[in-house]
């Protein structure tokens, strides 16, 4: 019972350092019950906090603490539904490699913005080489591509080049 208890002033402390602030660097501070408990979550992200602590081998009230602390230290950035874009008509995948005109902190910031305002854009990474972002979009199909390119990429500040490659098919995607 002593461990119980000193496992318990533990994490208190340790919750109370992760809402300060102290844990904010990836993996410090995370011990393996709230590996678990991230691992679990970004399969089950609707699990109660009963499911969450049969899982991991806690129990719900200790389940639920330690996820109220992981979302303060923002280890949890949301959840969310995760929706077949095939049911909403958009069955293709495509990939797009832009090249910016230059890469001063005002193009970049510039693009970033306007990029979020894309509603057909799914993700948007900075990239190291060749080009300058990689761009996901799911469309309808190669019509509907030929909209997002005639309306809205081709008009995002500071394009010089765009490249385009279609996916032939999903063979694996990520969870969340």
């Amino acid at each position: 019972m002593g461990t119980n208890r000193e496992q318990n002033r533990q994490f208190a402390q340790e919750s109370t350092d992760l809402r300060q602030g102290a844990a904010a660097q990836p993996a410090i501070g995370l011990d393996e019950f709230d590996v678990a408990i991230l691992r679990y979550l970004e399969n089950h992200g609707r699990a109660t906090n009963y499911e969450v602590g049969e899982a991991v081998g806690l129990s719900p009230s200790a389940a639920s603490r330690r996820i109220l602390a992981l979302e303060s230290a923002q280890a949890i950035r949301g959840y969310r539904a995760i929706v077949d874009d095939r049911l909403l008509g958009k069955s293709m995948t495509v990939y797009i490699r832009v090249t910016l005109e230059r890469q001063s902190a005002a193009v970049l910031s510039a693009f970033e913005t306007a990029v979020r305002h894309c509603h057909d854009i799914v993700s948007c990474h900075l990239m190291a080489g060749q080009y300058d972002y990689m761009l996901v979009a799911r469309v309808a199909g190669i019509d509907d591509y030929g909209r997002l390119h005639q309306n809205e990429l081709s008009r995002l500040p500071g394009v010089t080049r765009l490249e385009t490659s279609f996916a032939l098919r999903d063979v694996l995607q990520a969870k969340n």
